[in-house]
C-alpha cells in the first residue's frame, strides 16, 4: 500500500513539471543538441555515459536545464545534476527554477526528510559522496545523472552509485583534470556541439583580438598536477620585467577598457594590484581567501566601474559571467588547454555594443596550444589525449620561434628606419655563417653592425646614439640569449659577461666610428653644436 501511493506521489510531482514551460527561448543549434541527446537516451542503454561538449558561453546550463524538464514529462525517474563549485550549484538551481524545475539543493546542512517530494537535486560533488556515504540520500529511483563541468576528474568517486543510470558529462573542452584518469574511460561517447567559430559567425559569441608578448618561461617548474607550479610561476610574474611588460601591454592594448587579469598565484595578483594602484588605475584583487561578503561586494564594484581592473586567483575561471568585460589578460602560463579556454572564455559573452574583446597573453599559450577558437578535433582528443598532450611544443621550443617585438614608444625613436630593416634574425644568420664555415662569432659581428646602422639613422650626435643603446637593452638581450642557444653555450655566467661585453664594444665602435658612419648614411657629416 505505502509503495503505491509513493508511486502516486511521484506522478503527480512529474505532472507539475510538465504543465510548466520554459520563457527561455532556445537557439536552433540548442534545440538540435537536446535532440541529439534525447536520441542518445533512445537508442543507448540505461546506465550509458554520454559527453557533451560546447565552448563556454555557448549555454550549457540552459541545455541541460531543458533536458531535465524534458526528462520529467516523459520518464518516472529522478533527476541529479552535479556541480564541483558552491556559486554552480546555486546557479544551476536557480536556472532550472526558471525552466519549471521544482528542485532541492543538497549541501552540507540541507534536511532531507522532504526529499520524496522532489524529482530533481542539484548538488556539489564532495557533499553529495559524503551524504551518500552516511546513507541519508536516497539515489536508488535516479534515472539521469548530468555532470557539469565534466572535465574535473573530481566527479568520478561518485559514478559508483549510479550504475544504472544514464550519465550526461558536460563540458567546454573534454580533457580531463588529470592526465592519468582520461575522459574515455568513464565516457562512452562525445557528441561535439557547434564550434567557437560557428558561434562567432552567428553573433553568439564575441570574436576575440589576440596579441601575445613573448616571455621566457624555461625557470618555470612543472608541478605533480601537471602543470607549471604556482612558486615557479609567482618568481617569474612579480619580477619587474614582468610587472613592467604587463603594465606595457595593458597601455598598448587595453587602456580604459574593462580588464579581467588572471595570475597564477596570490603574491603575483597582489603585485599586479599594487602596480595599477600606483599607476593611479581603477583596480581590485581577488582571491579564494575572500569571505562571500567581500566577493560579492568586489564582482559588484567591476560590473559598474567603467574602466574597472581586476586581478584574480583562479576563482573566476568557472561560474563567473560578466558579460561587460573587454579585456581578458593572460598573466600566467598554463599547460592546460581546458583553463585556457575557460580564462578567454570568460570575455566571450556578447553585448548589444560589445561584438569584439582584446585578449593578452603573457605566458605564450597561444602558440602552446593555438589560437582560441581554432578548429580543434575534439572527437581525436577525446579518443587520444595523450596524442595531443604530446604534441604540445615545449617551451624551449616555443621560444626558438619568437621574434624580438619593439615597443611602440621604442619604435617611435627608429622612425627613419623601415620596418624590414630593423630587425636582425641570429638563427638564420648563425645557419649562414655554418653554411659559409665562418666562426659563430661573425653573428655577433653582423648583429652590431645592424645595430650600429639602425641608431646612427636616427641619431643627430653621438650622445642619441649611446643613449639609443640603452634603450635597445631589451632586443640586444634577446638577440643574446638566441646567439648562446644556437651554440648550445647558454650558462648564466657567460650569457651575463656576453651580454656586457656586446653593450661595451657596440658603445666603443660608436664612439670611434659615429662621424664617419653617419657621413656614410646621411650624405654629410654630423652638424656640430
Amino acid at each position: 500500500m505505502f509503495v503505491h501511493l509513493f508511486i502516486i506521489h511521484m506522478a503527480d510531482i512529474s505532472n507539475s513539471v510538465q504543465d510548466k514551460r520554459s520563457d527561455k527561448e532556445l537557439y536552433s543549434y540548442q534545440k538540435g543538441a537536446i535532440d541529439r541527446i534525447f536520441q542518445a537516451f533512445e537508442e543507448a542503454p540505461d546506465d550509458y555515459h554520454l559527453l557533451y561538449q560546447l565552448p563556454t558561453g555557448g549555454g550549457k546550463t540552459v541545455i541541460f536545464s531543458e533536458i531535465v524538464r524534458q526528462y520529467l514529462k516523459t520518464h518516472k525517474k529522478k533527476v541529479l545534476v552535479m556541480t564541483h563549485r558552491v556559486e554552480l550549484c546555486k546557479q544551476t538551481s536557480n536556472m532550472l527554477t526558471e525552466f519549471g524545475v521544482k528542485n532541492k539543493v543538497v549541501n552540507s546542512t540541507a534536511n532531507l526528510d522532504d526529499q520524496n517530494d522532489f524529482m530533481c537535486f542539484v548538488a556539489m560533488v564532495e557533499t553529495l559522496n559524503n551524504r551518500l556515504l552516511d546513507d541519508v540520500l536516497d539515489v536508488s529511483d535516479v534515472g539521469l545523472v548530468i555532470i557539469d563541468e565534466a572535465h574535473y576528474n573530481s566527479f568520478t568517486k561518485i559514478f559508483k552509485f549510479f550504475s544504472k543510470s544514464f550519465l550526461l558529462g558536460v563540458t567546454a573542452t573534454p580533457l580531463s583534470s588529470n592526465t592519468k584518469l582520461p575522459m574515455n574511460e568513464n565516457y562512452n561517447e562525445l557528441i561535439a556541439g557547434e564550434t567557437i567559430q560557428s558561434l562567432i559567425e552567428n553573433d553568439f559569441l564575441a570574436k576575440a583580438k589576440m596579441y601575445a608578448y613573448n616571455v621566457g618561461l624555461t625557470s618555470l617548474t612543472i608541478g605533480a598536477n601537471g602543470d607549471y607550479t604556482v612558486k615557479s610561476s609567482e618568481d617569474l610574474y612579480t619580477s619587474t620585467g614582468m610587472l613592467t611588460k604587463l603594465m606595457q601591454a595593458y597601455d598598448q592594448r587595453c587602456k580604459g577598457k574593462k580588464t579581467l587579469i588572471f595570475n597564477n598565484g596570490i603574491n603575483t595578483s597582489l603585485y599586479v594590484y599594487e602596480s595599477f594602484k600606483q599607476a593611479g588605475l581603477p583596480v581590485m584583487h581577488l582571491d579564494n581567501t575572500a569571505t562571500k561578503k567581500q566577493r560579492a561586494y568586489i564582482l559588484d564594484w567591476f560590473k559598474h566601474t567603467p574602466g574597472a581592473i581586476l586581478s584574480s586567483v583562479s576563482i573566476l575561471t568557472t561560474g563567473f559571467d560578466e558579460p561587460t568585460v573587454e579585456c581578458i589578460i593572460l598573466n600566467r602560463a598554463t599547460k592546460s588547454l581546458t583553463l585556457y579556454y575557460q580564462m578567454i572564455g570568460r570575455g566571450s559573452r556578447i553585448l548589444n555594443n560589445k561584438s569584439e574583446f582584446t585578449v593578452i597573453d603573457l605566458g605564450n599559450n597561444f602558440l602552446r596550444f593555438g589560437p582560441w577558437g581554432a578548429d580543434l578535433d575534439w572527437q581525436k582528443i577525446f579518443r587520444n589525449p595523450d596524442g595531443f598532450l604530446e604534441n604540445l611544443l615545449e617551451d624551449e621550443e616555443i621560444e626558438s620561434f619568437f621574434k624580438y617585438e619593439m615597443p611602440d614608444k621604442l619604435r617611435a625613436k627608429f622612425v627613419k628606419t623601415e620596418d624590414e630593416n630593423l630587425y636582425f634574425d641570429v638563427k638564420e644568420a648563425y645557419v649562414r655563417a655554418l653554411r659559409a664555415d665562418q666562426p659563430s662569432k661573425v653573428v655577433l659581428d653582423e648583429s652590431m653592425k645592424q645595430h650600429t646602422q639602425i641608431i646612427i639613422q636616427n641619431s643627430e650626435d653621438v650622445y642619441d646614439a649611446l643613449e639609443l643603446v640603452d634603450l635597445l637593452s631589451e632586443d640586444i638581450d634577446f638577440r643574446l640569449k638566441q646567439y648562446t642557444k644556437c651554440i648550445s653555450k647558454s650558462t648564466y655566467n657567460f650569457l651575463s659577461w656576453l651580454k656586457n661585453d656586446y653593450r661595451t664594444n657596440l658603445k666603443s665602435h660608436l664612439r670611434k666610428n659615429f662621424a664617419t658612419i653617419f657621413e656614410e648614411i646621411h650624405g654629410h657629416p654630423p652638424v656640430e653644436e
